[in-house]
């Protein structure tokens, strides 16, 4: 990562995130200049910039392998560029399993009381951009993993923040009202790894704040033996669990997904906790679901 100082920086976006992925964060400071983009052109303004996808030009696309947004959104892998797609239609409506809304969610708090909030490898920026709407400031974290999120989510007037699991969370204790996150946390993140990022996200809650939990990837074996006692280490209080099987590439793999909403516990009364387990019965990518809700007192796992 050599460089003249007061000159250029070299293209080494690709060493950096190899670097952050792997823990080297954060990252040393540079004396000199990022290039920019040839012929940049200007984001659209607030409020139209939430759902449309920027000029080509506000990208310098040499580290990726798309060489404009037009790829991104036709590239299947990659369809939360698609703000007229699937990415508009998220989080309006509970689906009856794992896919809460987030007016569902927001009620569980007294109205005004969720301002500000995080959200945990939110992509390109659409949980942040629906939470705009409803007059709440959510900072996203992305990676630029092959594709410029960071700059994608920054054109929709939403603030990115490049940082990896790994990374303690640049808040303050006790300042945040609601934290989210989707698929970001699963098992394919190491338990030791996965526990600590609970922990930090614990802390930087204020008392009372909310952590939704959004559908969590696991083995159904994994859920109660693994996940469930580091949910209970880190002391949530549960408000809404539902699990749902994933089925698109077989029932026989126990696939499951998991969302729960939970709160930071300084400010309760009451320890009675609610969740739901949805068992499903569908063809595959057509979930539908059937919910057995179960009321507890105590803490256990969910009858995998």
């Amino acid at each position: 990562m050599s460089y003249t100082v007061g000159g250029e920086c070299p293209d080494d976006d690709a060493l950096a995130l190899q670097l952050m992925v792997k823990g080297c964060e954060p990252l040393p400071r540079r004396r000199c200049r990022p290039r920019s983009p040839a012929r940049y052109a200007q984001p659209a303004p607030l409020p139209a910039s939430l759902w449309a996808i920027p000029p080509d030009t506000t990208v310098r696309w040499a580290p990726y392998t798309c060489k404009n947004y037009t790829c991104l959104v036709n590239r299947g892998r990659a369809d939360c560029f698609d703000l007229e797609g699937k990415e508009r239609r998220r989080w309006l409506a509970d689906n009856g399993g794992p896919g809460f809304s987030i007016d569902g969610v927001l009620r569980s708090r007294p109205p005004g009381t969720v301002r500000v909030g995080l959200d945990i490898g939110g992509g390109t920026g659409t949980f942040a951009a629906r939470m705009a709407e409803r007059n709440v400031t959510v900072v996203t974290t992305t990676l630029d993993l092959d594709a410029p999120f960071n700059r994608f989510v920054a054109s929709r007037g939403l603030v990115p923040l490049q940082i990896s699991l790994m990374q303690r969370l640049p808040f303050a204790d006790g300042v945040l009202d609601i934290v989210h996150s989707m698929n970001a946390l699963s098992n394919g993140v190491p338990d030791a790894v996965l526990e600590a990022a609970l922990f930090d996200i614990y802390r930087v809650l204020r008392p009372g704040g909310v952590f939704w939990l959004d559908h969590f990837f696991c083995l159904g074996p994994q859920l109660n033996a693994t996940y469930v006692p580091i949910f209970d280490r880190v002391g949530f209080h549960r408000l809404r669990w539902s699990a749902g099987r994933k089925l698109d590439l077989g029932a026989e793999r126990n696939e499951w997904y998991v969302s729960r909403v939970a709160r930071e516990t300084h400010d309760l009364t009451n320890s009675r906790c609610f969740f739901s387990c949805f068992f499903l019965s569908c063809s595959p990518l057509r979930l539908k679901a059937s919910a057995v809700t179960i009321i507890s007192q105590g803490r256990k796992g969910l009858p995998l």
